[in-house]
């Protein structure tokens, strides 16, 4: 009794001595913080002459006194503190002070935490010190092992498991060779195209030809942007084999990194619950480790129909996973699996197959019944809301002023499979909403997903998925985990980014819904320089890159690397950025070496993590905060497991995010409707790169909007978010040149990602060209010459050697490029055109318009929806241009016939022109003919009142030919017949 009462040191953990008195040693006065006086000397010599507790300077009169040690008898008072509650009330008071903003400091000038954490570490070496003699000591006393067992313990990985994990495959010499020296010509050729067409105006339309030198400039700008970051495509490959064998040996537990996957959803009326359902049983089905695997459903609608599909959902798991696994199938969506047009007996030589293919065919089809009955009862929402089994009140009946929700399926405390295995976590998020508060709709919902699953689980890397895109090859996690677990290549990548790929598209991809042009051609290329940008989904993503940090192989910036032109009075973001990249080490260290310490208490830790003003950044919860410290993911050990998920409420509540950096510097960020756009390129302004990786089975597979007014609808909120990004402070044009960590091929890309909407202004006005020539018997060009000639055969033949050279190399068919040239004419006339216009009017006067579409039904079995036409006013423009010029046509040919021979050779060129522009919109002509002549009438109304508006307006001011003057003409009549 008397032994245990002796104090100890609270650095090295030996007791404490007593002075020429007989009392014990007290260094500090004010505290009597036990340490003893060989720790202090210690302390003095390296420059630190305070308390580490309290940082009372240490008194020279207790350092001078004797120094003895103490029996096992003695046992003054004075050895414990006078008043057992000062501690308590100092302890408070220190974690009521330390702000976000500043730390305790003592009179030198060193933070008080530094000198803990200097403690801390001096602990730890003598542990380690006393450690080492203990294992020597072991040493000697055991007997010695044979030279052949010390091999046998200590074998060398294999050669396979040493190797890369994945190979860069350039594109082959003989086919970018000659690319690029024709992308040179044709630059070349533009410029002597553009000096002929500057140094020879058209005098009698001076007008046409001026407004046409003027859109001719701006595409060749618009080529230029477009092209050049496609100097250096390449392509991947990776050896799932090798991460196998390096990450999976046998007999040992699987040291696969874990991954967090992330599913949002809104309305489950407009998004079906069975399209969620196949998502999220796809993803319990990956072939990858169970416990490695989480899912976390954001339901940002806070919808019973959504809670319950999910609950249904989970149950059909429980069989569903087990079979997949078993016979390998893919996809592991069961509706697209079992709609399959192929013999699903090939490679299935297992005799009991047939039979439990057919019961789980059964079994899906009983799920599917049960989830469209819920569809079907949620048609119409009761008047008092709807209520759960248990007769309480549904807590997200009013979408808009709800708590947060959290409910756990399945995983380490859940349900198992029918064969006892356990399956891996499904977890329901709906975060909290409150009027007045602004969400930030999905890079919101991410945001939220990101601090739950980092208090619930903290994979090291997410991935996320929209709802409609379900994992189409169960291997996709291995095929980043080559790219993000490689040793040499994984530290500085932010995130791998997969293709899109659909489904329901028809061969001829009518409206380009496949993008192939851009996820097979533009995508390579940015892979060469810095990486593929973020396109939203199906991307893996490295948790530590979106929390801020730079790389960990990047130095720190040395100055704000923000916008150039527009410095800030304020604190740069970025030297915030690099003030929590040089605390974060030394945070680390304190918390882990904290851990060892006996009388560790959550205080502590808290006040440590408010004095690295970690919660301005990251917010008020230490436990999320501490789990932004663990490169390696886990949940932290010294965090209570009954608390999590009242934590995980807590980082969910609307309020969480004020006055934090998140949406500003880390997470999602905000400003756009295309996050993905604006998140990615922080993380590349940071010095991160990014990886495309393409297998040769698609990673996922998605539901394309394949009418065509859904198809402009979704283009006018791409252009409408570029258009945002175009007037914010994240504008390309401008940001993130400080650091210098931004590539100019990137930033190119990324220019040209956010003026592409723009090019509308100059593509109407040159649509509109061919048509005004036929009306006015007036053309852009003049006469040619021979030299002129040969430039625009020049000119017409590059472009087209630049694109079969384009497909060579890429493997693109010329159909896909084809479409995809129509749909950029198709969407630049009509929804980029209103996107600028609606980006303007939000940024600039705050006036926020919707282009709505309206829904009807489709009578077609397959591919029925190709053909509807909903009204929307994004149809009017491109269907004026076709009736304009198919008048204009007429009228050339008229005047043509009544002109005479010599009247035939002009026409031609101005024909061809028009003929272009018909032929570019042909898809959407073809769109608003259909079957059974669906054309809304409005339509056709409004673009025929246009087009005669536009033509008597024409005829009356003719204000782009030159005049002739009638003086002049009356002067130079000399006969009657003038």
């Amino acid at each position: 009794m008397m032994e245990s009462e002796v104090p100890l040191c609270n650095t090295c953990g030996e007791k404490l001595g007593v002075n020429a008195n007989g009392e014990v040693f007290m260094a500090c006065q004010q505290c009597h913080f036990p340490i003893c006086k060989s720790c202090v000397e210690d302390e003095i010599n390296e420059g630190r002459s305070v308390c580490l507790r309290c940082g009372t300077p240490y008194q020279e009169s207790a350092m001078d006194q004797g120094h003895t040690e103490i029996s096992s008898g003695q046992s003054p008072a004075s050895a414990q503190p006078t008043n057992p509650q000062d501690l308590g009330i100092h302890a408070r008071h220190v974690s009521t002070v330390s702000t976000v903003d500043s730390e305790l400091n003592d009179e030198s000038g060193n933070p008080i935490w530094k000198n803990r954490v200097e403690s801390w570490k001096e602990k730890d070496k003598k542990k380690k010190k006393k450690k080492a003699k203990d294992e020597s000591k072991a040493e000697k006393e055991a007997p010695e092992v044979p030279a052949e067992q010390h091999m046998e313990g200590i074998q060398p990985s294999s050669t396979e498991a040493a190797e890369p994990l994945s190979t860069i495959v350039p594109i082959s010499k003989t086919k970018l060779a000659p690319y690029r020296f024709i992308i040179i010509m044709r630059l070349i050729i533009v410029g002597l195209f553009f000096h002929y067409r500057v140094t020879n105006p058209v005098e009698s339309a001076f007008g046409l030809w001026m407004t046409s030198v003027i859109c001719e400039i701006w595409f060749a700008f618009s080529w230029v942007l477009d092209q050049f970051p496609k100097w250096c495509p390449i392509d991947r490959v990776t050896y799932i084999d090798r991460l196998s064998a390096r990450y999976e040996r046998e007999g040992e537990p699987s040291q696969l990194a874990a991954v967090d996957f992330f599913v949002s959803t809104v309305d489950p009326l407009k998004e079906p619950p069975l399209i969620t359902a196949n998502t999220v049983l796809s993803i319990l089905a990956v072939d990858y480790p169970v416990d490695k695997v989480s899912c976390y459903v954001s339901d940002d609608g806070a919808a019973m129909l959504t809670f319950e599909s999910l609950v249904e959902t989970a149950e059909f798991a429980r069989k569903w996973v087990p079979f997949c696994k078993k016979f390998q199938i893919e996809p592991r969506a069961p509706e697209f699996y079992f709609s399959q047009k192929i013999d699903y007996l090939r490679d299935k030589v297992q005799p009991s197959f047939v039979k439990e293919r057919r019961a789980m065919k059964r079994e899906y089809e009983e799920y599917k019944v049960r989830v469209n009955a819920m569809v079907a009862k949620a048609q119409k929402t009761p008047d008092e809301g709807w209520t759960m089994q248990d007769g309480t009140p549904w807590p997200g009946n009013n979408s808009r002023d709800h708590p947060g929700m959290i409910q756990v399926f399945l995983g380490h405390s859940g349900a198992h499979d029918i064969e006892g295995i356990e399956l891996p976590r499904l977890v329901y998020v709906s975060r909290e909403k409150r009027p007045g508060y602004q969400h930030h709709k999905k890079a919101g919902a991410e945001n939220a997903l990101v601090r739950v699953s980092a208090v619930l689980t903290n994979a090291p890397f997410i991935l996320n998925l929209d709802c409609d895109h379900y994992l189409n090859n169960s291997q996709c996690i291995r095929e980043a985990m080559c790219f993000l677990m490689d040793p040499e290549v994984g530290r500085d990548v932010c995130y791998v980014q997969f293709p899109q790929r659909f489904d329901g598209i028809d061969r001829s991809d009518r409206y380009a819904n496949r993008n192939t042009v851009f996820f097979d051609v533009n995508m390579k290329g940015l892979d060469g320089i810095q990486g593929p940008v973020y396109v939203g989904t199906g991307c893996v993503f490295n948790r530590q890159a979106l929390y801020g940090y730079s790389p960990p192989s990047m130095p720190n910036l040395p100055r704000s690397s923000g916008c150039c032109c527009c410095p800030s009075k304020k604190k740069s973001k970025d030297v915030s950025e690099v003030y929590r990249d040089a605390k974060r080490e030394e945070l680390d260290a304190a918390i882990f070496n904290l851990r060892e310490i006996d009388n560790y208490d959550e205080y502590e830790r808290s006040m440590l993590i408010s004095q690295m003003s970690f919660e301005k950044t990251f917010g008020l919860s230490s436990v999320f905060i501490e789990s932004t410290l663990m490169e390696n993911g886990g949940v932290p050990e010294s965090v209570n497991p009954s608390t999590l998920i009242k934590e995980a409420i807590h980082v969910i509540s609307c309020g969480y995010e004020e006055k934090t950096e998140w949406g500003k510097e880390i997470g999602w960020i905000y400003g756009s409707v295309t996050e993905d756009i604006l998140t990615g390129f922080k993380m590349h302004c940071r010095g991160w790169r990014s990886i495309y990786c393409m297998p040769l089975r698609p990673a996922f597979k998605g539901s394309a909007p394949i009418n065509l007014s859904d198809r402009l609808h979704q283009v006018l909120r791409w252009a409408l978010g570029s258009v945002e990004i175009f007037l914010s402070r994240h504008c390309p044009l401008w940001y993130g040149y400080g650091g210098g960590r931004l590539k100019w091929l990137q930033r190119m890309a990324y220019i040209n990602t956010i003026v592409y909407p723009f090019t509308s202004l100059p593509l109407i006005a040159y649509c509109t060209l061919p048509a005004i020539c036929l009306l006015t018997g007036k053309f852009i060009i003049p006469t040619l010459s021979n030299l002129a000639s040969v430039l625009f055969l020049g000119l017409f033949l590059s472009i087209i050697i630049t694109s079969v050279l384009e497909l060579r190399w890429s493997g693109v068919s010329i159909e896909d490029l084809w479409r995809n040239e129509q749909f950029w004419v198709i969407g630049g006339v009509s929804a980029h055109l209103f996107a600028v216009f609606q980006g303007f009017l939000k940024m600039l006067a705050g006036v926020d318009t919707n282009f709505t579409v309206t829904a009807k039904a489709a009578d077609d079995a397959e591919f029925g929806e190709l053909y509807i036409i909903k009204w929307t006013t994004l149809l009017i423009p491109p269907t004026t241009l076709i009736i304009i010029n198919m008048v204009g046509v007429v009228a050339g040919f008229s005047d043509a016939l009544n002109g005479g021979y010599e009247s035939w050779g002009p026409l031609f060129g101005k024909v061809f022109f028009a003929f272009w522009v018909i032929f570019h919109l042909y898809p959407f002509l073809k769109g608003l003919m259909g079957r059974q002549n669906r054309t809304p009438t409005i339509v056709v109304l409004w673009s025929v009142l246009l087009a005669s508006v536009f033509s008597l307006i024409w005829v009356k001011i003719n204000p782009f030919v030159s005049k002739v003057d009638s003086a002049t003409l009356s002067q130079s009549c000399i006969s009657i017949d003038c």
